[in-house]
């Protein structure tokens, strides 16, 4: 699959998802570090990936300004970053990559919640 990886998120997680396979670019290695979260997520659309954060403000983005973007949201505290992590890569084998690409995901310490969008 293919992810774009916000700022906030931690370089572990891009590990984690890197050595699984993905393919894993971060807002920062391609200049849009100080982008705001609208580019950002019209980048993941346009670049068809999905977009993973720990900034809850892009549920407001994807539902009531309607920007059709994939989005996983991490729920992650240093204490909890490995059962978020198994949680995630779970969520990543149950979901095919065109499912993630239209849903909003939440994804916290063993269990996750899957929104269809649109």
């Amino acid at each position: 699959m293919r992810f774009l990886l916000d700022q906030d998120v931690w370089a572990l997680t891009a590990r984690v998802l890197g050595d699984a396979g993905h393919d894993v670019v971060t807002v920062a290695s391609i200049g849009l570090a100080e982008a705001d979260d609208a580019a950002l997520l019209t980048t993941a659309r346009n670049q068809r990936r999905i977009f993973i954060t720990r900034d809850r403000d892009f549920g407001e983005l994807v539902f009531i300004r309607d920007f059709g973007a994939g989005v996983i949201y991490l729920r992650i505290l240093p204490s909890t970053q490995n059962t978020v992590h198994k949680e995630l890569i779970r969520v990543l084998q149950e979901h095919s990559e065109d499912e993630l690409m239209k849903a909003f995901v939440v994804v916290e310490p063993g269990r996750h919640r899957f929104r269809k969008l649109g």
